[in-house]
């Protein structure tokens, strides 16, 4: 008996889902900064990766399906460096001392 192929890559997904999720809610406070600064910079790489892909292809067209999704994995991209860059600025605002 055979498994189809979705059905197996679906399952892959799933686990994969909750292996992320115990994954990140078991990363304590002081270890969660250095693991923005590196989802950042993946991040960073991904947009290198998605300019080329909204520049590719001939220049008589500009909605083909590689520069909408080039252009929308830029966006996605973006907003998740400047939120770890939010995220990351307020958690190292709870470790610096307050003045009085």
């Amino acid at each position: 008996m055979e498994i189809d192929p979705f059905i197996f890559r679906l399952s892959i997904f799933i686990l994969s889902i909750f292996v992320g999720y115990y994954v990140v809610w078991s990363v304590t406070p002081s270890l969660h900064t250095p693991l923005m600064s590196v989802t950042n910079a993946i991040s960073s790489v991904i947009i290198v990766g998605a300019i080329i892909a909204a520049l590719a292809g001939s220049s008589d067209k500009i909605f083909e399906t590689s520069n909408v999704f080039g252009f929308l994995a830029i966006i996605l991209a973006a907003v998740n460096i400047f939120g770890g860059f939010l995220v990351t600025q307020r958690m190292l605002q709870m470790y610096k001392k307050k003045k009085k």
